[in-house]
């Protein structure tokens, strides 16, 4: 078993998961990166890794297989012999304005949860027999404003972030006292896929993003990272919370 600690982040070849590696490698840990399509991201990510002294594992996986997700705990045990903390970073949605009911099929809900809900509670089961040897183990689920805002990609995505919230709570009871369960639900994040996603209409959503929000500014993907390093590896009295990290933009400046 590996003397230092595992952090695992689904989705964490770019954004969110990208950083969150790498701010866990810089304070001690060994990570575990995951991907589902193309390895040279991820690969890269874990480079940066290794470079500020962590192993890194990278470990292809498509969390809405649940077949996917317990290869992914073996590889763990395989290669560290112990998790003590899984961020459920990977996500999916599709870009459907708010009005365009018919922009949304069945199809669209039942691709977009099996990523973001279905597979965040198929890694955590995976991961949790291993979890629950570590003192003080915790699972960060990333959420999003979206679920409390009715503002998002898609009503779709904010119905599975909305779900996740839930989740969230019922994990933190039934995985208690070993394994603590958090979610971090972020505002507007620089990322690429944001950015792809929204297109020209990017620079106008960030800008009225941060025109709304209190602390006029948007996230960056390390404002989200710190939120999991404390929720995963420092908030050892707290469970089942939904921490909000949006430069204020749910106040809606006065």
């Amino acid at each position: 078993m590996s003397a230092r600690k595992v952090c695992v982040i689904t989705g964490s070849s770019s954004g969110i998961g990208a950083a969150t590696a790498r701010l866990y490698a810089s304070r001690g840990w060994d990570v575990v990166v995951n991907f589902s399509r193309d390895p040279a991201p991820a690969e890269a990510v874990a480079a940066a890794c290794r470079a500020l002294g962590a192993a890194a594992l990278v470990v292809k996986a498509d969390i809405a297989s649940d077949a996917d997700c317990r290869r992914l705990a073996a590889a763990v045990q395989a290669h560290f012999g112990r998790a003590d903390v899984l961020v459920n970073n990977a996500g999916t949605t599709k870009f459907v304005p708010l009005k365009d009911l018919d922009g949304l099929e069945a199809e669209d809900f039942q691709a977009i949860c099996n990523v973001n809900v279905v597979g965040t509670f198929q890694m955590t089961r995976a991961l949790a027999p291993m979890l629950k040897l570590q003192a003080g183990a915790g699972v960060v689920n990333v959420s999003s404003v979206a679920s409390m805002m009715g503002r998002g990609s898609s009503i779709a995505y904010m119905a599975s972030k909305g779900a996740i919230n839930a989740m969230t709570f019922g994990l933190a009871r039934a995985l208690g006292p070993e394994i603590r369960v958090n979610a971090v639900a972020p505002g507007l994040v620089e990322t690429p896929w944001l950015k792809n996603g929204l297109g020209e209409r990017y620079a106008m959503y960030r800008a009225d993003y941060a025109e709304r929000a209190a602390l006029e500014d948007v996230c960056s993907p390390e404002d989200i990272a710190e939120t999991c390093w404390y929720l995963g590896a420092s908030a050892a009295k707290t469970t089942g919370e939904v921490l909000l990290v949006d430069a204020g933009f749910r106040l809606t400046k006065a």
